[in-house]
């Protein structure tokens, strides 16, 4: 029997890898799908248009330039891009191709209890009905676990689990049930035509939309009349969150506040590593920035 495990985002392939190694039940390939469909346009994403906004969307907070329409080819059919790299669409498509050629497969789908994994799993229980009975949901929902120091904690990413952690982890796969394609594939369609900026985990599976905007306020609070590096200011806002946002996304919203004159900045708007902001205006009498090495 075949077994794949999916995880959502590449932090969490070492510690599952490594526990796949130890247990020969779990032998199987790792499968990552890399978008985090917890910030950003959810709409019609599973048409070719939607899939097109979304990827503006990270190009947009990467701050790359919209790359040109693809030449066409007699028919009106796109050319594709020799280098185009695989997305989760195709990642998708291999795993049901795979699903269809061996009815002995399994897939585990492991989530940690924050909205990226959850939101991630709504999209996959949208589409993998036709294989019930093979999809298994390991769902890490407020559960204990030992840390490298034997302490019981909760994580809320499966990066933060130890390997041998995941050995008792195991256990609780389950089967996703018939009524759970139904009610979190509506729960996938609700959460794409609510198309909201970013989606929170208010506990459970329980997502819920917020607009784009949602953090500027905090990311505003927390800087001051004086320059700050951006990643100070990101790592402020993080800090005080239950359930972290990425730093990329908050790295966007200043660069956006300091377009809007919310905030001024020095340095290049590349990386939140490579400028600094404060609060619009004079800053403190007396006073000059100094670089402190110790914050590099």
């Amino acid at each position: 029997m075949g077994l794949t495990h999916i995880v959502f985002g590449q932090s969490s392939v070492p510690v599952l890898a490594e526990a796949v190694a130890m247990d020969e039940k779990m032998s199987g390939e790792i499968l990552c799908f890399e978008d985090d469909l917890s910030v950003g346009p959810l709409f019609i994403l599973d048409t070719k248009e939607g899939r097109a906004g979304r990827k503006q969307f990270w190009q947009q907070l990467a701050g790359i330039a919209p790359l040109p329409a693809a030449p066409e080819q007699e028919g009106g059919t796109p050319v594709p891009a020799e280098d185009a790299e695989p997305d989760d669409a195709d990642r998708f498509k291999t795993l049901k191709a795979q699903l269809k050629e061996n009815p002995e497969q399994e897939v585990w789908i492991w989530a940690g209890q924050n909205a990226r994994d959850v939101c991630g799993y709504y999209w996959l229980a949208s589409q993998l009905y036709d294989f019930a009975g093979r999809i298994h949901i390991i769902y890490l929902n407020n559960l204990p676990f030992l840390n490298d120091k034997g302490a019981v904690f909760y994580p809320t990413h499966l990066h933060q689990i130890l390997p041998k952690e995941f050995l008792k982890a195991k256990k609780l796969a389950r089967p996703v049930s018939l009524a759970e394609y139904e009610l979190d594939g509506d729960e996938w369609h609700r959460l794409m035509n609510e198309n909201a900026g970013i989606r929170l985990l208010e506990g459970g599976k329980k997502i819920k939309g917020e607009p784009t905007l949602f953090y500027d306020k905090e990311l505003q609070t927390q800087s001051g009349k004086e320059f700050v590096k951006a990643w100070r200011i990101v790592q402020q806002v993080t800090g005080k969150l239950k359930y972290p946002v990425m730093d990329q996304f908050l790295g966007w919203r200043l660069k956006e506040l300091i377009r809007e004159g919310k905030l001024e900045s020095k340095g290049e708007l590349k990386t939140i590593r490579d400028f600094e902001v404060k609060l619009p205006g004079e800053a403190a009498e007396n006073t000059e920035h100094i670089e402190n090495p110790a914050n590099l």
